[in-house]
C-alpha cells in the first residue's frame, strides 16, 4: 500500500455508534413528522385566515352595492359626518367617497389614491358597476381597494381593506413556528440521545465484556446483564456460551494432561523394549520371543489409546445431525458385530417404542463400548451377554409433542455375569482413564465407559452402573426425556 492509501485508510471517517446513529436517527425522524406537520398547520392557518379576510371584505362590497341599487344615492350620503353609514366601515376598513368628476368629496383615512378606472366608475350611470385594485400602497401598508358607482354620475364610493397588517400577523406566525420547530427538534434530540444511551447501557456492557474475552482469552467473565427483553436475553445467552466455552476449554485441558499421563506408560516400555532390540543377538530366543511379543502388546494397546481418544475427542464436537432412531436396530447390529469378535452369545430384548432422536454413530459408539466392557470382564462366558432396550409403553408412545415426537425416555443396559464392580468403584468407573483395582491387569485404556456418559449426556440422559442380582453388573444409559 502506498503512502496515498496509508492516508485514505487515516483519514477514514469513524463509524458512528449505535447510541449516536439511534439518536440521530431519532431526532431526524422527529424533524421530518414536525416540519411537515409545522408547514401543513401554518399553510392551512394562513389559508383560513386569508379566506376569512376576503370573504368579510366581498360582503362589505357587496353590501354597498345592493344599497346603492336600492337606494338613490349620493356622495353626501356617505359622508363620514353622516350618521347610519358606520356599517360601511368595519375593523381595517377604509372609506372614500369621489364626487362625480372623480375628486375626493371625503378622504379617507388614510387617502386613498384615486386612478383613471375610479374617475370613469364615478362619472358611469350604471349604480353598482364595480372596480377593483389589488395590491395598492397606500403609505407602508397594502391595502386592497373596490370603487362603487352611484349611479347617474353622482360619484362613487371606494371601500379598501388593509391586508399587509394580517400578513405582518402571518409572518409573526411562521416566525414563531419556525422556533416552536427548532425547540422541538432540539428536544427531540436530547430525548433520543437519552433514550438511546438507556437502551444501549447493556449492549455496551455486553460489548465490552465481549471485548474483554477477544483481548483476554479468559472465558470466566461475568457478564453483568439483566432484564427479560432482548438485550436480557441476549446477555444470558452469552453468558451460557462463555460458560460452555470455559467447560469445553476445561474438558479440553483435562483431557490432553490426562492423555499425557496415560500416554507415558506404554510409551516408556516401548523405550525400554526398544532399547532391548539393540542387543537382541545377545538374548536367549524365549527371552526374544517375549520382547517381540511384548512390544506387540504394547502397540495394540497404544493404538486402541490413541483410538479410544480420537473417539472421545469426536464425541465431544460431533456434527453429525440428529435423526429419528431406533435403539433396539443399533442394539441387533452391535450385537452381531460383537458375536464375530468374540464368539460370545449375546441377546438382544427390546420392549415399549425405543425410536429417539439421535445421532446413529455416537448411539452406536456408545452401544459397542458397553458390549466390550461387559465381554472383557466376563472372561469365563458363563452366561450369555444380554442388551436390554426399553422405552414407553406403545399406547402412551403414540402421545406426541408439538413438533411430533413422541414424549418418554429410551432406557439401554447391557448385562454380564462377570466378578461384579464394588460400591467404592460404581462412582468412578465413568471418569476418564479410571481403572478399578481387578481390572488394571486387563486390557484397555480406561476411556470406553468415559465415552458413554458423554453420548449419555450429549442426548439428554445419563449413565448408570449398578451390581446385578446373581452375580454380574448391570451398565447403561438414558436417552432423551419428557
Amino acid at each position: 500500500m502506498g503512502r496515498l492509501g496509508r492516508l485514505l485508510v487515516r483519514r477514514r471517517p469513524r463509524l458512528l455508534s449505535l447510541r449516536t446513529t439511534f439518536a440521530v436517527s431519532f431526532a431526524a425522524v422527529t424533524a421530518a413528522v414536525t416540519v411537515l406537520v409545522g408547514v401543513l398547520s401554518y399553510s392551512a392557518a394562513a389559508r383560513l385566515v386569508r379566506v376569512d379576510q376576503e370573504s368579510v371584505f366581498d360582503q362589505v362590497v357587496q353590501d354597498l352595492r345592493d344599497e346603492v341599487r336600492t337606494h338613490r344615492m349620493t356622495p353626501g350620503d356617505f359622508s363620514s359626518s353622516e350618521p347610519g353609514h358606520d356599517l360601511v366601515r368595519p375593523a381595517r376598513t377604509d372609506v372614500q367617497v369621489l364626487g362625480p368628476d372623480g375628486g375626493v368629496v371625503d378622504p379617507g383615512r388614510p387617502g386613498l389614491p384615486v386612478v383613471a378606472g375610479d374617475r370613469r366608475i364615478a362619472a358611469d350611470a350604471t349604480a353598482g358597476t364595480m372596480v377593483e385594485h389589488k395590491d395598492v400602497d397606500v403609505g407602508d401598508d397594502v391595502y386592497r381597494v373596490a370603487t362603487v358607482a352611484l349611479g347617474d354620475g353622482r360619484g362613487a364610493v371606494q371601500v379598501a381593506q388593509e391586508f399587509s397588517d394580517t400578513e405582518d400577523l402571518l409572518r409573526a406566525l411562521q416566525q414563531r413556528t419556525l422556533i416552536l420547530m427548532l425547540a422541538v427538534v432540539t428536544a427531540a434530540g436530547l430525548f433520543g440521545w437519552w433514550l438511546a444511551r438507556r437502551i444501549t447501557r447493556r449492549l455496551v456492557i455486553l460489548t465490552s465484556a465481549a471485548e474483554d474475552v477477544a483481548r483476554t482469552r479468559r472465558l470466566g467473565i461475568q457478564v453483568p446483564v439483566a432484564g427479560y427483553d432482548e438485550v436480557g436475553r441476549l446477555g444470558r445467552a452469552f453468558d451460557r456460551m462463555l460458560g460452555r466455552l470455559a467447560q469445553s476449554e476445561e474438558d479440553q485441558r483435562r483431557l490432553v494432561q490426562d492423555a499425557g499421563h496415560e500416554l507415558r506408560t506404554p510409551l516408556t516400555s516401548l523405550r525400554t523394549n526398544i532399547s532391548l532390540l539393540r542387543r537382541i543377538d545377545e538374548l536367549p530366543p524365549d527371552t526374544r520371543a517375549e520382547l517381540v511379543a511384548d512390544l506387540g502388546q504394547e502397540a495394540r494397546e497404544l493404538t486402541d489409546l490413541v483410538n479410544e481418544l480420537v473417539d472421545l475427542a469426536a464425541g465431544q464436537s460431533d456434527t453429525e445431525p440428529p435423526q429419528r432412531v431406533d435403539l433396539a436396530d443399533i442394539a441387533e447390529d452391535v450385537a452381531g458385530l460383537a458375536r464375530r469378535r468374540t464368539g460370545r452369545e449375546i441377546v438382544v430384548r427390546a420392549s415399549g417404542d425405543t425410536t429417539t432422536d439421535g445421532r446413529p454413530a455416537m448411539l452406536q459408539r456408545a452401544f459397542s463400548n458397553l458390549v466390550e466392557n461387559a465381554a472383557k470382564f466376563d472372561r469365563d462366558g458363563g452366561g450369555p451377554i444380554e442388551i436390554k432396550v426399553s422405552g414407553p409403553a406403545l399406547p402412551h408412545s403414540r402421545l406426541h409433542s408439538s413438533g411430533g415426537t413422541p414424549i418418554g425416555t429410551v432406557r439401554v443396559e447391557v448385562l454380564d455375569r462377570g466378578p461384579g464392580i464394588a460400591d467404592a468403584d460404581l462412582v468412578r468407573i465413568f471418569d476418564r482413564f479410571y481403572r478399578a483395582a481387578d481390572a488394571r491387569s486387563l486390557p484397555g485404556s480406561g476411556l470406553g465407559l468415559s465415552i458413554v456418559r458423554e453420548v449419555a449426556l450429549a442426548h439428554g440422559g445419563a449413565p448408570f452402573a449398578v451390581r446385578r442380582e446373581g452375580g454380574g453388573t448391570v451398565i447403561g444409559f438414558t436417552v432423551g426425556g419428557a
